[in-house]
């Protein structure tokens, strides 16, 4: 019997392929189903309940043992106190990163290696790659579905025990063999939004777990100019939904900051207004994939969301820890609470939350009031 490598089957059609890769590559596959949190759909389903019967009937196809696990006590406490206390704190977190690092590659890992497993592994376009006994992150071969940025706080003994099946091969690619096997979840959608969210109503969901309280919008000239529905609800480069049209030159307004004492909103008008760009960025709690800061000063680039084109960034180590990222350029709604995520060519070095930015002009300091630290 090859190495044993117990697989995070989701349900959907990249970790079902995961599965049959690893299987004809001769591993002694087990499929484990992470159950990390429990809610109805609108319609009075569990769809984590849907999901865990598509991966096991895909493991039934492929012949493989399939379990569930609940991750529910250690998802809250690790991954959504984190969530609601950064939205409570005026930021905007991106708890897919958190649960990479605390559930998916710490938790899971723990459990899998109770059970004796060689290898964990999971179906994220990313690729892992040793060299001299250091393990590597690498983009994904598909760059439109490089998941490296969620995977860029795990650590080494995280990497050294974990394998993606499909990081070497684009999305085409693997419903084809999903089609060509008649993988039960062949034709599936790929699941959208944040886990615990899915597809319902954002401010909806916010609202259950946090208070939003009114307030008033104010332009960044300081003109009072509408009401907002609550801070949370907003985040920063926001233009959609700010309820402020018909003002001002009839460009579209974009949310340029938060006032958390005063429960202010502050918008700016036009695309280009320089309110809404900064320079640079203060990013907290850096952790790095081989363990250690590289030398610094660092010149790579960076993303500071998902999906956005890479930034030539220079990176400089703060006395406290935390890493000043200056841009080559000015760049658009860097929104503390994300997550900066560095890169060298294909090799993702790392990543750290967002904390502060610095404005393009300084006039917009108050912008960041108690945030930007030099």
């Amino acid at each position: 019997m090859g190495k044993k490598v117990i697989l995070g089957m989701s349900g959907g059609v990249d970790s079902s392929v995961s599965a049959l890769l690893l299987k004809e590559a001769g591993y002694d596959v087990v499929g484990l189903f992470m159950k990390n949190w429990d809610e109805k759909d609108q319609f009075g389903v569990c769809t984590a309940t849907e999901d865990a019967n598509d991966a096991r009937r895909v493991a039934e196809q492929l012949g493989i043992p399939f379990y569930t696990i609940n991750f529910e006590k250690e998802y809250w406490d690790r991954v959504f106190t984190y969530f609601l206390d950064e939205y409570k704190k005026g930021r905007t977190p991106n708890p897919d990163v958190m649960c990479n690092q605390e559930i998916k590659f710490n938790a899971f890992l723990d459990y899998a290696l109770k059970l004796e497993a060689d290898y964990i592994a999971m179906g994220h376009y990313a690729q892992v790659e040793e060299r001299n006994g250091k393990y590597y992150l690498l983009r994904g071969k598909d760059k439109n579905k490089d998941q490296s940025y969620f995977l860029s706080r795990i650590d080494q003994k995280a990497l050294s025990k974990t394998l993606f099946p499909i990081g070497h091969l684009e999305k085409k690619q693997v419903r084809e063999l999903a089609k060509k096997h008649k993988l039960y979840t062949a034709e599936k959608k790929d699941s959208t939004g944040i886990c615990f969210i899915g597809e319902r109503d954002f401010d909806e969901f916010l609202d259950r777990f946090l208070l939003a309280k009114e307030g008033d919008i104010y332009d960044v000239d300081g003109n009072k100019i509408g009401r907002h529905s609550g801070l949370i609800h907003y985040t920063l480069g926001q233009r959609r939904g700010i309820g402020i049209g018909g003002i001002g030159t009839g460009e579209p307004w974009f949310v340029a900051g938060k006032d958390l004492k005063k429960n202010i909103l502050y918008v700016a008008q036009g695309d280009k207004h320089p309110a809404l760009y900064s320079v640079s960025l203060i990013g907290e709690s850096p952790k790095w994939i081989l363990g250690e800061a590289p030398p610094m000063p660092l010149k790579c680039t960076a993303k500071f969301r998902y999906r956005q084109p890479d930034i030539p960034v220079t990176v400089n180590m703060l006395d406290n820890g935390n890493i000043h990222i200056v841009y080559d350029e000015p760049v658009k709604a860097v929104t503390p609470g994300q997550v900066a995520v560095l890169y060298q060519g294909e090799i993702c070095l790392g990543g750290s939350v967002i904390q502060s930015t610095e404005p393009l002009d300084k006039k917009y300091d108050f912008l960041n009031e108690g945030l930007y630290k030099d």
